[in-house]
């Protein structure tokens, strides 16, 4: 994070991080790899890389892991890891969905901490059950909303947490895409297949994959849980399963009201993300696609335009820049901004302290909410948009 002033005590030993998933072909695995190593607090030691075992031994040896540290399965890799001297301390786990419950279960079983790709699980039930295993193992387990890292959104987490927009009244959380916006899944795209596959995916779509990542970030930003929601899920591409559009309202507790929309067939928008917050005393708009800037109008004041280390920045944002004004700084950043924080967590469980989270990282709580979100989503749309408890 801010090369100025940090701390090198914290540097102190990397920490030895195994992965499972994220082989070839794979498109998160290297988003997750090289998050670890951007701010040098990790050094992958071991893999499981591909449920095929030729392509986990050549994923292994393109990306310099030694052979005897790359598993045929996760089975594997946690009874070996787990009984060498030097084995690894966190796994992190960037499979489909339908494997990150098992994955993580075998890994907190077996004394490891966790950092894994969102959704936590498959479904709200596995979801409780991962919470119980989680506590039990009394190991630190990080949910990678990359989008919670990004500078931006920690100044705008911090200025509506200081009461600078007053009481929120209205939450807008657009995501949209258009990379599925005809039968990708026909034409041997490895991304798009699993995810229009419920066995693999989970019983959302576009809401899993994309959806979940607004729902978290309003909830991030304002402080807020919703307390109700109603949508309406849509399959626009022909036999598709799983919806590919998703619109909804959402009740907010304190009185807040919502809507978000969610999409992979959007023609025209390749990462459209979205959020505006807007209080009784001002509001708060940021893009993704300009995740240095943040918009920041108090009532009946003009327009303030506040950049990640310009005028208007406080101590949020800069503590989790790493370059200088003016460059882009975003997506790799803000995984890397959460594996770094859950590496001040394992080396402080590691000490003996508590594997609690520090009140910003994304963990069990967030999973949890995620699924839940999901659920209430699918179950409203059923429902021809019934308005649905979370």
């Amino acid at each position: 994070m801010a090369i100025e002033g940090r701390d090198e005590t914290a540097f102190a030993g990397r920490i030895r991080l195994g992965m499972v998933g994220g082989g070839q072909g794979a498109f998160i695995g290297a988003v997750h790899r090289i998050a670890a190593r951007l701010d040098d607090q990790y050094e992958l030691v071991a893999g499981a890389l591909s449920a095929t075992p030729e392509k986990a031994r050549a994923s292994a040896a393109e990306i310099g892991l030694p052979a005897e540290r790359s598993y045929a399965s996760y089975e594997a890799m946690a009874e070996g890891e787990k009984a060498r001297p030097d084995g690894m301390q966190a796994v992190a786990i960037v499979t489909p969905n339908h494997m990150h419950f098992p994955v993580a279960k075998t890994f907190l079983e077996a004394g490891f901490h966790v950092i894994c790709d969102k959704p936590m699980t498959l479904n709200l039930a596995e979801a409780r059950e991962l919470a119980e295993i989680a506590k039990t193992s009394g190991k630190v387990f990080v949910l990678t909303h990359n989008y919670t890292g990004y500078p931006m959104i920690r100044q705008a987490r911090a200025m509506v947490a200081a009461g600078e927009l007053g009481a929120i009244r209205v939450i807008v959380a657009e995501y949209a895409q258009d990379w599925l916006a005809t039968r990708t899944e026909d034409t041997g795209s490895k991304q798009a297949d699993w995810r229009v596959d419920p066995a693999r995916a989970g019983a959302g779509g576009a809401i899993g994959d994309i959806g979940t990542h607004a729902y978290n970030l309003a909830c991030f930003v304002t402080g807020l849980k919703a307390e109700k929601l109603c949508a309406d899920l849509t399959s626009f591409a022909p036999g598709r399963r799983l919806d590919d559009n998703a619109t909804m309202m959402l009740r907010f507790e304190g009185g807040a009201k919502g809507t978000l929309w969610a999409s992979q067939v959007a023609v025209g928008n390749e990462n459209g993300f979205t959020l505006r917050v807007y209080g009784e005393k001002g509001g708060l708009e940021w893009a993704q696609e300009e995740p240095n800037k943040l918009w920041y109008t108090p009532l009946g004041e003009p327009k303030r335009l506040l950049t990640r280390n310009g005028a208007g920045a406080t101590g949020p944002a800069t503590a989790v820049s790493r370059i200088p004004a003016g460059h882009p700084e975003g997506y790799l950043e803000g995984f890397a901004t959460i594996y770094t924080e859950a590496a001040a967590l394992i080396r402080a469980a590691e000490a003996g302290g508590a594997a609690s989270d520090n009140g910003v990282l994304p963990g069990i709580e967030e999973g949890i909410a995620g699924l839940a979100f999901i659920e209430a989503c699918v179950e409203s749309s059923k429902r021809d948009g019934a308005w649905v408890d979370l």
